[in-house]
């Protein structure tokens, strides 16, 4: 009957007092399986003790721990007398293991085997956990938390199941239990917390039951709070006392009321003149109990719901409240860096915020005044703005973007006199210190606390500054000249205070600074701020207002300040770019800013690192912006600038293409204000003149169009001895550069006057479209498009450096030029970059990394002039005779072979916007030609993708294999998207779908996404659904992309594709394997993704649409159906019946979807948490509030010809 045998294996563990555990002579015996003796129960128990210790001692062999965990679990699945051994494990005599063990064992009878037990047996245990509660516990302070918290899940447990049905009493047996002492009142506590947690925050139960259990706390509420609350004052009055048992149940009790304040009615936590507030706000100065309270508090503050409810909570700015908080946080800041004082300054400020966050919403009308203690509360506050810890300092930020843009409290006097001393504070949070790698700043102790690593701390610097410079715009826009006056102090400070480059110098350059300089982030935070109160003063004054003298001052001190560091100039450009507004008054100032910004930055180094790099392009930048924001500014000095770019372009070496290419873009940016066709297309054709000529010379003809022959030119076949140093074809590949660079700066930038009136007079509308639109020509057109011949051939030749018979002439040296550059592959795999790599490293460390980005660069700035050429050229370009074929003959050769990351930006960058921007009367000849074979390549290509992660995939012969699969997993998502998205963007109508497809984020699956019943395919994807090439390849795309493992693909793709294109092919006759093809692939979708709460609600509308369209007419669909695991066949056929027979369809929708989702629930994909979980059945009990529908009788009204009979329907 029992497992008595089991001596020779659960003998002694320890090897130096007794013989090695003998290995099992057969199998372990079974559990018993019939009731047994008190005997029996004793030595079964005995075998239990000796398996669970083996299980936790480490020197058990593998085998051995196995072998008893393997005993322990078949005896409480299979055991009938588990219960009295789970009470005799958990008696205090025994270890807090096998006590635990034992108490486990009780869990697990009430979790799977309550529903099947007598109810006597039910009682039984019952009484016996009580009364484990009662006197089977050590002393509060000596028990174990384990022990306590398996202990009162049990009784959750079975109050999910019991409560208040059949044990009404509940409530009643727990305060009976909670006045025996400390050690029961903690557990009470704990149940009462659990009880919360399951019913209303995680909801671990079926919605009756949560129902019914919610209902009854609801009803009981007053008195549970009641209770709570004069059980924490009780413990919290003998705590001290000194009595530390009380303090662990005034913990509990708080922790208990922080489960509970979330979601009761406000009406409890405000009672007795918000006597709950006025406690919690006195324990605040309670070091053991504080953390608790202000966690309580916060959870209070932060209740949303109606204004008239949330009222009370200004009691917390009165003058006794205000003085809890304020001591409790002096208390706790006054002593030092401790981490349990800084999680309380933490929940503290939180609970300032909070407070703020109400504060805003209250005082919308004159029911709410503005508290008489604003102005402490502000102080409080910003002394939370001012605290060494970054952390803090950010989690303000929020709130005073809140107070600054309030309707009411921004006119209030004693929030416009903070604004000065906020943007003071500001001006010590912009410094970027802190690091907590580094201790030159008291903010390093407290970030050790928060940050893991120096990278971890600059991306959130970096969102804290844009979020800071967010707000002192705000306060700016308030009182914008405090700020400026505020900002024109500090920049005169810095440029006379001498440059301290401090212990960690630049690697590049003796006397440099580095990024972590103390003058460089003075610098940098000063120019932060400088731009972001400059801005907001422009916005915000009237013309006459603005201090021009002071302004002009400023920037005449900018551009008299010298230095050559590249870190610092980088600083002074930004604030030239800030000041420049200043110009638009003193227009004679305008020479010396494009004279300091092209001449000293762009040809002033005789090294290039990254720090180097980035001036000269910010340089660039800041030419490109002063000529697109104020081009009628520069106009008059146009001479004069094109006069100096012709000198610096006249050196094939003085600058970088990138630099050469900017100035030309500057050129075309002000020719557009000649708003003259035929002048600006004489310029542009001067401008172009060298471009073409090289372009369209015999031998760069030759090089575009072979292959082999580019290799050469670009010096990818030499095999380097010196691969830091020598560079033998760098200049030809300069050239290339710089052509491409150009035509795409022309393309870009060159444009019609904006007004239709400047551009008729000035030539450039030659007609008008049949819709009345005019026809626009553009100045560039003739220039580009004698280029693009040979623009094509070089993409048509990139791609060809794909195929293996290239990639074979490859020299030594660059085996792996086409291969991904490291940034590139750490900005998709989203590894951050050291920190100083960022600025102080070469911009290329080798040969081979100079020609990785001189492919890429190429690749990308090729699609980018395509991309462009539509929207600037217009009728001009897609009129070119045979563009389809010409785009498929160079953009789409050769796709087998081309990587993901080179087909993303093709499809993001020229695909798209040529899609985006193509009118409708070319869809036909251009884009339905090029987008058929595009669509079908794709969806094979990813389809095999997905499908080869199925299966075991061969070992690659890269350094890091793992690191290189989730690249490609990686790269073929982010892909799939660019596909999904083109599809969305183009093929559907109405704006919204766009915005969604914007809108939809990474990590955000919202439970109620189904796609809108209005959306439809717009022209284009009408058009393209009348192919049936692109019919079939986008069917398929999106259908089999339901079953990819990526999960925003999936959802995006059921919310904006699958329907509206099934839709267009419904009317024709559809093949049955067709339609069963695509409900299989929505259902592999709900097996893929249904563990995502969004893509399963999506998916399940979707299949509910295509059955409910599609069955009538395809009895196949039942056939698929009938094929999901448990399906219940019954329901099959009533649900069939009700869909096939119209008149019985009287359902809401709503409701035949649930019904449908239950039919398919087995075919639903869970979490792998949950795959192996023994599922936990909860039977509803008879419902308490369950409302009786009264009957209506029919015979009022037939039996009452005259109408006297109506009034017995509203009758009580």
């Amino acid at each position: 009957l029992c497992c008595c045998c089991c001596r020779d294996i659960w003998q002694s563990l320890d090897p130096q007092s007794s013989p090695a555990p003998v290995a099992p002579r057969g199998p372990l015996p079974s559990p018993p399986c019939a009731a047994m003796s008190a005997e029996q129960v004793s030595s079964l128990c005995e075998q239990l003790v000796k398996a669970v210790t083996v299980i936790m001692d480490p020197a058990s062999t593998q085998r051995y721990r196995l072998e008893a965990l393997k005993f322990c679990e078949e005896f409480k699945e299979k055991c009938p007398i588990c219960v009295p051994c789970g009470l005799k494990l958990a008696e205090k005599t025994q270890t807090a293991i096998v006590r635990h063990f034992g108490l486990q064992i009780l869990e697990h009878v009430v979790k799977f085997r309550w529903n099947s037990m007598p109810r006597l047996e039910k009682v039984y245990l019952k009484n016996n956990v009580m009364g484990l509660i009662s006197n089977g516990t050590q002393n509060i302070l000596e028990e174990e938390s384990h022990i306590k918290d398996v202990l009162s899940r049990i009784v959750v447990e079975m109050i999910k199941r019991e409560w208040p049905q059949h044990w009404p009493d509940m409530l009643k047996e727990l305060d009976t239990l909670s006045k025996q002492g400390e050690t029961q009142t903690e557990l009470v506590m704990f149940i009462l917390l659990r009880l919360a947690e399951d019913v209303v925050t995680f909801q671990t139960l079926p919605a009756q039951r949560r129902r019914d259990i919610q209902q009854t706390l609801t009803q009981n509420m007053e008195k549970i709070f009641s209770f709570l609350l004069s059980t924490l004052q009780q413990n919290v009055n003998k705590y001290r006392r000194m009595a530390q048992a009380n303090c662990r149940v005034g913990i509990a009790a708080l922790n208990t009321l922080a489960g509970y304040i979330d979601w009761v009615a406000m009406s409890h936590i405000t009672a007795d003149n918000c006597k709950l507030l006025e406690m919690l706000c006195l324990l605040l100065n309670e070091p053991e109990l504080q953390v608790g309270a202000a966690e309580c508090l916060l959870i209070a503050v932060s209740r949303k719901g109606k204004l008239e409810d949330r009222k009370p909570l200004m009691v917390l700015f009165g003058d006794v409240a205000m003085h809890y908080i304020l001591s409790a946080a002096q208390t706790a800041d006054g002593e030092g860096l401790v981490e349990k004082h800084y999680v309380f300054l933490k929940r503290l400020c939180q609970v300032l915020c909070a407070l703020g966050s109400q504060l805003c919403a209250l005082v919308v009308n004159s029911d709410v005044d503005t508290p008489a203690n604003l102005g402490k509360y502000l102080d409080s506050f910003l002394a939370f703005t001012t605290h060494p810890s970054q952390f803090l300092r950010s989690s303000t930020q929020i709130t005073w973007g809140a107070l600054f843009r309030h309707e009411i409290l921004s006119r209030d006097p004693l929030l416009l006199a903070m604004i000065p001393k906020y943007l003071r504070a500001s001006m010590t949070n912009l410094v970027k210190v802190g690091f907590p790698s580094k201790t030159d700043s008291p903010s390093c102790e407290y970030s050790r606390f928060d940050f893991d690593s120096d990278e971890d701390f600059n991306a959130f610097f970096n969102s804290f500054r844009a979020q800071q410079g967010e707000v002192m715009r705000m306060a700016c826009r308030l009182d914008p000249k405090t700020g400026f006056q505020m900002a024109g102090e500090w920049l005169k400070y810095q440029l006379a205070s001498p440059v301290d480059i401090g212990p960690m110098n630049s690697k590049t350059g003796e006397g440099l600074c580095s990024i972590f300089s103390p003058s460089f982030v003075q610098w940098d935070a000063m120019t932060f701020f400088s731009e972001s109160v400059i801005s907001q003063m422009f916005r915000t004054l009237d013309k006459e207002e603005i201090p021009v003298n002071d302004g002009i001052e400023l920037l005449q001190l900018v551009l008299n300040f010298e230095t050559k560091d590249p870190l610092i100039l980088s600083c002074v450009l930004t604030n030239v770019s800030a000041l420049f507004p200043f110009v638009t008054y003193r227009p004679e100032y305008l020479p010396q800013v494009l004279s300091k910004v092209g001449v000293l930055y762009i040809n002033s180094f005789t090294y290039l690192t990254r720090a180097v790099k980035n001036v000269r392009r910010h340089a660039c930048s800041s030419i490109i912006k002063m000529c697109r924001d104020y081009p009628q500014l520069v106009l008059p000095n146009f001479e004069m600038l094109y006069n100096h770019v012709k000198q610096l372009l006249s050196n094939e070496l003085l600058l970088t293409q990138m630099e050469k290419c900017a100035l030309m873009e500057a050129l075309v940016l002000i020719s557009n204000q000649f708003k003259d066709y035929q002048r600006q297309k004489v310029f542009l054709e001067e401008l172009m003149s060298p471009v073409a000529n090289l372009w369209l010379s015999e031998e760069m003809q030759r090089v575009l169009s072979d292959p082999e022959a580019f290799i050469s030119y670009v010096g990818a076949d030499n095999k380097i001895a010196d691969p830091v140093l020598e560079d033998p074809s760098g200049l030809n590949r300069s050239r290339i550069s710089f052509c491409v660079y150009t035509i795409l700066g022309v393309v870009k930038r060159a444009r019609w006057p904006t007004t239709l009136e400047e551009a008729k007079a000035g030539g450039f509308v030659i007609g008008c479209m049949p819709s009345g639109n005019p026809i626009y020509r553009n100045p560039c057109t003739e220039q580009v498009l004698k280029l693009l011949d040979n623009l094509l051939a070089l993409i048509r030749t990139h791609n060809n450096l794909y195929m293996p018979e290239m990639v074979a002439k490859l020299g030594e040296t660059f085996a792996k030029a086409l291969d991904m550059l490291e940034v590139e592959k750490n900005a998709i795999l989203g590894l951050p970059q050291p920190l100083l790599e960022l600025y102080d490293s070469p911009v290329y460390k080798t040969i081979l990394e100079r020609m990785q980005g001189f492919f890429c660069t190429l690749y990308d700035n090729c699609f980018h002039i395509l991309g462009n050429a539509g929207p600037s050229m217009q009728q001009d370009f897609y009129t070119v005779d045979g563009l389809a074929s010409q785009f498929l003959n160079s953009a789409f050769v050769n796709l087998n072979n081309i990587p993901d990351y080179r087909l993303r930006p093709m499809l993001r960058v020229f695909v798209k916007p040529l899609v985006l921007s193509c009118p409708s009367e070319h869809y036909e000849t251009l884009l339905c030609p090029m987008l058929g074979p595009l669509f079908t390549y794709l969806h094979v290509v990813r389809n095999s993708f997905f499908q080869c992660r199925l299966v075991h995939e061969e070992d690659t012969a890269d350094d890091n294999p793992e690191s290189q699969e989730m690249l490609e997993e990686q790269l073929v998502r982010l892909l799939t998207r660019e596909v999904m998205d083109l599809i969305s963007n183009r093929a559907l109508d109405g704006v919204h779908m766009a915005a969604l497809s914007l809108l939809v984020d990474d990590e955000m699956m919202s439970t109620d996404v189904t796609p809108p019943s209005s959306a439809e395919l717009t022209e284009l994807g009408k058009c393209l659904m009348k192919q049936e090439d692109v019919c079939t390849a986008l069917l398929i795309t999106a259908y089999r992309s339901l079953s990819w493992k990526d999960t925003l693909s999936c959802q995006r793709t059921t919310t904006q594709l699958c329907w509206p294109l099934l839709k267009q092919v419904l009317t024709g006759n559809l093949l049955p394997d067709a339609v069963t093809w695509f409900f299989t692939g929505v259902l592999k979708g709900l097996q893929t993704h249904g563990q995502h709460d969004g893509c399963m609600a999506a998916l399940v509308h979707l299949a509910f649409q295509i059955y409910e369209a599609l069955r009538p007419r395809y009895a196949e669909l039942k056939a698929v159906m009938e094929q999901i695991p448990e399906i219940q066949k019954e329901s099959l056929e009533q649900f069939d019946s009700k869909l096939l027979n119209p008149t019985l369809l009287k359902v809401a929708d709503k409701r035949r979807k649930d019904n449908f989702k239950r039919l398919i629930a087995g075919c639903i994909g869970k979490p792998l948490g949950e795959q192996f979980r023994k599922e936990v059945h909860i039977r509803n009990l008879p419902s308490l509030f369950k409302k009786v529908k009264p009957s209506l009788e029919t015979d009022v009204l037939e039996n009452n010809e005259d109408g006297e009979g109506l009034t017995a329907l509203f009758e009580p």
